[in-house]
């Protein structure tokens, strides 16, 4: 038996002023063909698995490319275009091929190409035909296309946001191709669009009650797997609304009929369910109050980098400036210009400094503060979901008012504690972390928090889901239209 395995993807937000181009690829994940040699991060420990699993039966690997890029905006069509054909002729020299096996993310959009996944998919089918068995572990902020569908024999995505599965779901997905290939089992999918977009969080109710009875479901009736991809709010593409897709062993209307299900339940939670956010004032208002449990994490939701925003905005800090709040921390900030100068200053220095608003309107205007810096970091790390990831060189500066921030040369999402902890920082003793993250700092933070807050800034990232000046996506949509079913 021979096993290909593969990484290719970035999620996309295009509404964001930031292209994709290679260097975006080479500065956060490019291996040719040894990832599975390199430490994991959330996209590359698919691949770990699967080589494991298959090894373990005495099949043989051929692996290719592992390129994952910080999300941003629409991917350059000739960067895309070059890792994909890099991909097909890896798998041409590889065959024959019994089962392939892909770490996507399934919001990759490149000029010309709304469907990266759904292109590179049906290309490799074609090349291995209808015998080998084919599948993606795919991020779960994806947009599930027909041309995926019906080139895939599985499509799984994560369960959890935070994504803190990201290995179990590639078991999952190697077992029932395996199932396929041996002749144990004929996987066959069925979907059902819920005509929602909106944002999930599964550590709280009643979404984790919900995940479990996804996962209750599978191994029973026939029914092999169960996902719900959330979608990604800010992805002007015809499929952008959330699906439920059900695996069953060769019996479509079960599959059928467990998808609907699912998706009904989950429409019904709509209003339980639809994103909260406070106002920059509201949210301070609550930290600051004599009933708050400290220290309160502010989450900058609209400009968070995982999503594609830049990572610069200033609302949130300028206001609790001019509020004259003490004792917070926040970070991270993407500001590479500022980290140069503050670097070149030396630790111990203290200058004005013009701080974020780079990027555009959504980043807001820039800050001019006197800081002082206490330590400066050279290729530094953060801890994530599946592995440290790159800082760049960063610093950690102080503001009169006891304000720590902590700048980076590397655009990234704040997810760890640890991101603020390694300079010296003790967040434990904050009254106010602000992270720029949406979900994914809650594994890390949450231990730590008195409480959570998520805040809707003006941003690249925008919660007003009704709102957002889609031009593609297919179809009403909840919360756009109170009933979307209704309007057909």
């Amino acid at each position: 038996m021979k096993v290909f395995i593969a990484c290719l993807g970035t999620e996309t937000n295009t509404f964001s002023p930031l292209p994709t181009a290679e260097a975006g690829f080479r500065e956060w994940m490019l291996y040719r063909g040894d990832a599975t040699r390199r430490p994991e991060n959330l996209f590359s420990a698919p691949l770990h698995v699967w080589r494991r699993a298959a090894e373990a039966q005495q099949a043989e690997v051929a692996e290719s490319l592992s390129a994952f890029a910080q999300p941003a905006g629409v991917t350059v069509r000739k960067v895309y275009e070059g890792f994909r054909d890099e991909i097909l002729t890896d798998l041409k020299a590889a065959m024959p091929v019994d089962i392939v096996l892909l770490s996507l993310h399934g919001a990759m959009v490149a000029d010309g190409y709304d469907d990266c996944e759904g292109d590179l998919l049906e290309k490799i089918r074609a090349v291995v035909g209808p015998q080998a068995a084919v599948g993606a572990e795919l991020d779960l902020h994806c947009s599930i296309t027909e041309k995926m569908l019906t080139s895939a024999d599985a499509l799984i995505t994560f369960k959890e946001y935070p994504h803190t599965d990201s290995k179990e779901r590639a078991q999952e997905l190697y077992d029932i191709l395996l199932a396929k290939q041996q002749g144990a089992a004929k996987p066959v999918m069925a979907v059902f669009d819920t005509r929602m977009i909106n944002l999930w969080r599964t550590p709280v109710e009643p979404m984790t009650g919900f995940v479990k009875e996804m996962q209750a479901q599978e191994g029973k009736d026939g029914i092999l797997s169960v996902s719900f991809a959330h979608g990604f709010p800010m992805q002007d593409v015809p499929d952008a609304t959330a699906k439920v897709i059900v695996i069953a062993d060769g019996d479509v209307a079960r599959a059928s009929a467990v998808a609907e299900r699912f998706g009904k339940k989950i429409w019904g939670m709509r209003e339980q369910t639809a994103t909260q956010n406070l106002s920059i004032d509201a949210a301070l208002d609550r930290a600051t109050s004599a009933a708050a449990r400290h220290p309160v994490v502010l989450a900058d939701v609209t400009d968070n980098p995982g999503g594609g925003a830049p990572g610069d905005a200033t609302f949130i800090l300028r206001r609790i400036l001019e509020r004259g709040i003490q004792n917070v921390a926040s970070g991270l900030y993407w500001d590479p210009m500022a980290v140069r100068f503050c670097c070149d200053a030396g630790e111990g220095a203290t200058l004005d400094l013009r701080l974020g608003g780079k990027c555009g309107m959504t980043s807001g205007d820039p800050l001019d503060l006197k800081v002082t810096v206490k330590r400066m970091l050279t290729d530094a790390m953060q801890p994530a979901l599946s592995g440290d990831v790159p800082i760049g060189d960063a610093v950690w500066l102080q503001v009169e008012g006891g304000i720590d921030l902590v700048l980076i040369s590397t655009r990234t999402q704040t997810f760890h504690p640890g991101a603020f902890e390694q300079f010296g920082i003790d967040v434990k003793s904050k009254a106010i972390i602000v992270v720029k993250s949406t979900q994914h700092f809650h594994a890390g933070f949450a231990p730590i928090a008195g409480e959570i807050l998520h805040v809707q800034a003006p941003g690249a990232m925008r919660s007003d889901f009704a709102d957002i000046p889609f031009q593609k996506v297919r179809g009403p949509y909840w919360p756009r239209v109170a009933d979307p079913f209704a309007a057909e």
